[in-house]
């Protein structure tokens, strides 16, 4: 059995592929990705590379004949660039994909997406599956997944088509290329802030449980050919206070711990007065602040992953003390 994962060699794509390699009855794992000289070590026997811009037109999709499920990983992440960056990698590529598995008749498709995509700049305390879609573009990133999901979950057909979307949150881990690098380096650059109070509540989860969860979705699909149609939030089911945590992290360290803080409402300014500028300079990097970081840096944003225990099976399969523990060597040699 062949199955795929685009941004197979990302840094969640690669865990979900190791993950897949204990299931007895896949013999081939075919990773999508835009690199067209892959890095050596994420390759493995019984992956196969397939460079490709899913984003583009009229694309041979021939790498998907006798697939017997997708998972798809890829996405623009971030808060720079245009919006229409964010369309093309995370909307136009989702749709292209989806309309290349009913070519093909693929019978499953796994989407990756992120509880962003409902996050209206409130708290969100134990938030459930009920919540609505974010109703403003404020974050390109978040909206256009957004757009995405729904296109997928729409497009669930009992024992034709089946589809289910993972939203897990603020992933981290070993090889994390984005997350706690960052916030790291903008500590030792004195560039970090507390926003706001600084007592606000998020689910931060390990890659380990992420991929776990996909394996679990991909399961329950198997299991049940009418089964789908629905997101699944993805946590620790130990959500933390965030400054106190990164400050516990920084001790780990051996760093300073952070203590200066920024106002809600400045940050929130300065990150409208910043995204200005990158529009109007057409800056590609990511601003140092933006609305959309500000609101989620300083609310609640937390989840039930009730609805994954009972529908995927899923539970953790590392907390977070056990997570920090593995991480931390990692850390302490960037």
């Amino acid at each position: 059995m062949k199955v795929v994962i685009t941004g197979g060699l990302g840094f969640v794509g690669n865990q979900i592929a190791q993950s897949l390699r204990k299931e007895t009855e896949i013999n081939e794992i075919i990773a999508i990705g835009r690199n067209i000289h892959p890095p050596p070590s994420k390759i493995f026997e019984g992956l196969r590379y397939v460079p490709c811009d899913l984003s583009q037109d009229n694309l041979n999709y021939s790498w998907l004949k006798d697939v017997d499920t997708v998972f798809h990983v890829a996405a623009k992440a971030g808060v720079g660039g245009s919006y229409q960056e964010y369309f093309n990698a995370n909307f136009l590529a989702t749709k292209n994909l989806m309309e290349g598995c009913k070519s093909y008749g693929i019978q499953r498709f796994v989407y990756t997406s992120t509880p962003s995509v409902v996050f209206n700049n409130q708290n969100i305390r134990n938030g459930n599956e009920s919540l609505p879609y974010l109703k403003t573009p404020i974050s390109p990133y978040a909206f256009t997944k957004a757009r995405a999901e729904q296109l997928v979950l729409e497009s669930h057909r009992p024992r034709e088509f089946q589809t289910l979307a993972i939203r897990p949150h603020l992933v981290w881990g070993k090889e994390d290329p984005h997350l706690l690098p960052k916030v790291i380096t903008r500590h030792r650059q004195k560039r970090l802030r507390i926003i706001g109070v600084g007592k606000n509540k998020m689910d931060l989860t390990h890659v380990s449980n992420v991929a776990h969860a996909h394996i679990c979705a991909y399961r329950s699909l198997k299991r049940d050919s009418s089964f789908g149609g629905k997101p699944y939030f993805i946590g620790q089911n130990e959500p933390v206070e965030l400054w106190p945590w990164l400050n516990d992290l920084f001790k780990g360290l051996k760093m300073s711990p952070l203590n200066k803080s920024i106002s809600f409402r400045n940050a929130y300014i300065l990150g409208w007065f910043l995204e200005k500028i990158w529009g109007v300079s057409r800056l590609t990097s990511d601003p140092p602040m933006t609305r959309f970081v500000a609101s989620q840096l300083a609310h609640d944003h937390w989840f039930s992953s009730s609805s994954a225990k009972k529908d995927l099976h899923y539970e953790p399969v590392i907390n977070m003390k056990d997570a920090m523990e593995d991480t931390l060597p990692w850390l302490k040699s960037l």
